[in-house]
């Protein structure tokens, strides 16, 4: 039976913590920025923690069962 590949978009977008988590940056951070505020640009490079509601779709893409 062949070898199960990992999603290549999900590794590229997704890290794994030390305890676990996965981690996932912000959308809308890329373009159109003149007309967003400096606190919300601010706010999208913080890094963050995937929803629970994802979590169980975004493992089964990284392999993590």
């Amino acid at each position: 039976m062949p070898k199960v590949k990992t999603n290549s978009g999900a590794k590229k977008r997704f890290v794994l913590t030390g305890t676990g988590k996965i981690k996932r940056h912000h959308a809308y951070h890329s373009h159109i920025l003149t007309k967003k505020g400096k606190k919300q640009k601010r706010n999208l490079q913080k890094a963050d923690l995937v929803e629970t509601a994802n979590l169980k779709q975004v493992r089964e893409l990284l392999l993590l069962r």
